[in-house]
């Protein structure tokens, strides 16, 4: 019934159809807080209905345009007390959801490059406290010029790499009117190929910053920030708790060392920066921040000895700084027997150039034990990390240290020793693994009346019982359909489903993994993963990663797929046509293309077939290997085609409502697949026949799952020029024969040679691929040599009555050859000339 209803829907469909819009990127780059920006969204398809989601707090868009099919112009106010630092949108249309990209917030007036200013005598003019927006070409060089008292800062840092654009990797440089060099940025631990770079002035006068690639080769844009702003190299403690109020060190900036008390949010992503603030200014870009619930213990003295370690009461977090070439740091906490710890160290992760070495040993009677763990590099990168199960009651010491052996103010860390907790992330995998940029599929649109299906992954840690899929929230006429996440699986297909009635709409989504057993109640979050700056072998320079999903419903489209679900299962190493049936509204008649969501483990599914221009239906080739999970799976498959968008209000040559044109994304239902193990088994014989001849093929039948009527056996792989009749067999059949035929020019050698088994069952078929042996053909033997019959003798009596003839007795393989050697034998001798008689002893 639900099928027709679809039906009915898409015959009744408006002609605003989907098409699939894209977001390349925005301009300004950036904005500062407290100000209204008005900017200019670029990509495909955007014109149908534009609205922008926003990611986070503190901006609010008051308006959108739209220029034309490609274009829309947005205003945004940003809050005085908006975050610094990254932001992210996406453009909803009626049609869908587009790409996520990044804006960034600054806490200065943003003013635009002024070309030329390739020149060290001629740079331009800045303002002190200004954000750059510029851009680079290969061999260029931007150069400003600012104008700083003796003792004020000098602060430059630029974001290039994070903008996303392109692969820019700046360098930016302050020097003096005599071009020396006083400071430079290029890399950084913070930052990643943005650097930055602060001086304290030494004299009232002028000085000039100058932006480049770090190469001469590379171009981008680029936010460049100048001005009196603090600009800190570390943080201690480098986390805190939610809510929590604290007193943190910022160090590294060359004005000496920064405290402040901080108040930390309730609730922060994995995005979390602090800003150091002064009357100077604001730091652009922050220091990452960990915000978890443990406490903290502070290194405060000198922990570099076992005896004067920084003592922390685990679960907790150790803060401290290898200060120091050569310098070890000594972190002691108390234990029991079997307690079970996970201990990270975060540093490289968090912005400090420390390359972490991090060993555990038991600490009794003022001595320090062998290690019992360490560890260098770890799954997270540089930064050491090892789980560890106590082997007994007492204390225990942690020696931390850079790998080679390097230190300095800014090498900070924090490590912290939790219980392991069991915890789970969800994201949707990427649709092109060879890009790890492309954003394709990482949204939900659901048509109006239509469905739509992905796949999503829940990455288990420390549990493995099965996983529901839920969302925090979805659109109004929005519901969801899955299995959980099996243990030993990682993913299992969604399918979302949209009233008819569903207004046009769309939220952002946290996509929770929760325990179907309300005793396990695992975290959840999700993590999904926005790559910019790809580099040599798909690594990204940049990522972003959200914490929700963007799920909207859309216009309906003109189309809609059904699976016709199987009534009969799919046997190991057997194989079936599954039949996706679509529906399509008058006049659209473009090629749609299925796919699977999900494919069960053992399974093998055509990974596209198509269902041609004008048809409505098509048949998917599935398989199931010999060895394939035998129970019950639920899976979907997806439609693609490509529909035109036609805006409200469309006028011909009209920019605005200009039409667009692109894929379209359906779903079926989710339906079920059973893999069951096969009804019949076959032992076959290794067979043999002569070129020209006839001969028989055998093999033992067995029934495991009985069937009503007649099965059809047929043999496959048979060379050319060899037939075998299909065979047919019932239940209570114990062998099958086929009758093998070949022909004079048929192959000889041996051929491998399978049977295929079709049993009927609920009108469907069920086909079976069984036995498989070796069918050997040969080149006769040669003709025999004809020898002259002796007379028959008379008979003396009436030659008596025939007797019966014997029951032929079928002849084993091993029979066979033994006969067949004996003809050999015998041929041989028949061949072979009588010797001449011996002549009579003393004649010659």
């Amino acid at each position: 019934m639900r099928l027709f209803a679809l039906v009915a829907l898409l015959l009744v469909a408006s002609s605003a159809v989907a098409a699939d819009p894209h977001l390349n990127g925005l301009t300004p780059f950036g904005g500062q807080r407290g100000t209204e920006v008005v900017a200019t969204f670029s990509g495909q398809n955007l014109n149908d209905a534009p609205e922008v989601m926003v990611y986070y707090p503190g901006i609010t868009v008051t308006k959108t345009e739209v220029l034309s099919k490609d274009q829309i112009r947005v205003t945004m106010k940003l809050a005085v007390d908006c975050r610094l630092g990254e932001h992210g949108f996406r453009v909803r249309t009626s049609s869908g959801i587009s790409d996520f990209r990044t804006f960034w917030v600054g806490a200065l007036p943003v003013v635009p490059e002024v070309e030329p200013n390739n020149e060290f005598e001629k740079p331009q003019v800045l303002a002190m406290n200004s954000t750059v927006q510029g851009s680079i070409s290969p061999e260029d060089v931007d150069y400003y010029i600012v104008e700083c008292k003796k003792g004020q800062r000098l602060s430059v840092e630029i974001v290039g790499m994070r903008l996303g654009h392109t692969f820019f990797d700046p360098y930016v440089a302050i020097l003096n009117d005599k071009r020396f060099e006083l400071a430079i940025g290029d890399d950084s631990p913070l930052n990643g190929q943005d650097g930055g770079c602060s001086i304290v002035c030494p004299n009232d006068g002028k000085y000039i910053v100058m932006v480049r690639d770090s190469a001469y080769v590379g171009s981008g844009s680029y936010l460049l920030h100048v001005g009196h702003f603090p600009r800190p190299t570390a943080v201690v403690p480098a986390g805190g708790r939610p809510g929590e109020e604290l007193e943190v060190r910022f160090i590294g900036d060359p004005a000496g060392e920064i405290r402040q008390k901080v108040k930390l949010p309730a609730t922060a992503d994995g995005n979390f920066r602090l800003n150091v603030s002064t009357v100077d200014g604001d730091h652009p870009s922050g220091m990452k921040f960990r915000v978890e619930p443990l406490p903290n213990a502070i290194e405060t003295a000198n922990a570099n000895t076992p005896a004067t370690a920084l003592t922390g009461t685990a679960p907790c977090a150790f803060n401290g700084i290898i200060s120091a070439a050569g310098e070890t740091d000594f972190l002691r906490f108390a234990g029991k027997k079997g307690q079970t710890f996970d201990i990270h160290c975060y540093a490289r992760r968090i912005g400090s150039p420390l390359d972490s070495v991090m060993t555990l040993h038991p600490w009794a009677n003022n001595a320090v034990g062998g290690a019992i763990v360490g560890n260098d590099d770890s799954p997270f990168g540089p930064d050491s990390y090892f789980r560890t199960t106590l082997p007994q009651d007492g204390e225990y010491v942690l020696a931390v240290h850079d790998h080679l052996r390097k230190g300095g103010p800014d090498y900070f860390y924090r490590v912290e020793v939790t219980a392991p907790e069991p915890q789970t992330n969800t994201n949707i995998p990427k649709a092109d693994g060879n890009n790890a940029a492309n954003q394709t599929r990482q949204t939900i649109s659901v048509p109006k009346g239509n469905r739509y299906a992905t796949l999503v992954i829940a990455a288990r840690g420390d549990w493995s019982g099965q996983a529901a899929i839920g969302f925090d929230k979805l659109p109004a006429g929005v519901t969801t359909l899955s299995d959980p996440v099996e243990p030993g699986q990682g993913a299992t297909p969604v399918v979302f489903e949209a009233k008819a009635d569903a207004p046009v709409g769309g939220v952002l989504a946290d996509m929770q993994a929760k325990s179907v057993n309300p005793a396990e109640k695992p975290k959840s979050q999700t993590q999904l993963d926005v790559n910019f700056s790809l580099g040599q072998n798909n690594n990204p320079f940049h990522r972003h990663i959200t914490d929700r999903i963007a799920v909207a419903v859309t216009e309906t489209v003109p189309f809609s797929i059904e699976v016709v679900e199987p009534k009969v299962p799919l046997v190991q190493n057997g194989s079936m046509l599954l039949k996706v049936v679509a529906k399509r509204a008058p006049g659209f008649t473009a090629a749609i293309s299925v796919s699977p969501v999900f494919t069960p483990p053992g399974m093998g599914i055509a990974g596209q077939t198509i269902i041609p221009e004008n048809a409505t239906e098509c048949l998917v080739n599935m398989n199931a290997a010999p060895n394939a999970l035998t129970r019950k799976w639920r899976t979907a498959f997806t439609g693609l085609a490509n529909c035109t968008t036609t805006p409200a209000g469309h006028k011909p040559n009209d920019p605005v409502t200009a039409q667009s044109n692109g894929p379209v994304m359906v779903s079926s239902q989710l339906f079920m697949l059973e893999i069951a193990p096969p009804f019949v088994t076959f032992a076959q014989d290794r067979a043999a026949v002569d070129q020209g001849a006839k001969g028989q093929l055998f093999g033992k039948l067995t029934v495991n799952t009985p069937f009503d009527g007649k099965a059809r056996a047929t043999l496959i792989g048979l060379p050319a020029k060899v037939t075998a009749p299909v065979v047919e067999f019932t239940k209570d059949s114990k062998d099958i024969t086929f009758e093998v035929t070949t022909d004079k020019t048929s192959p000889a050698g041996k051929h491998s040679v399978y049977v295929q088994v079709v049993i009927e069952k609920n009108g469907e078929t069920i086909a079976h691929s069984v036995g498989g042996n070796e069918l050997r053909i040969d080149v006769p033997l040669p003709p025999k040599v004809a020898v002259a019959a002796p007379p028959t003798p008379k008979p003396a009596t009436p030659a008596p009555a025939p007797a019966a003839p014997p029951v032929v007795k079928r002849l084993t393989r091993l029979e066979q050859l033994r006969l067949e050697q004996e003809e050999r034998e015998k041929a041989a001798k028949a061949s072979v000339p009588a010797a001449a008689p011996a002549k009579p002893e003393g004649k010659k």
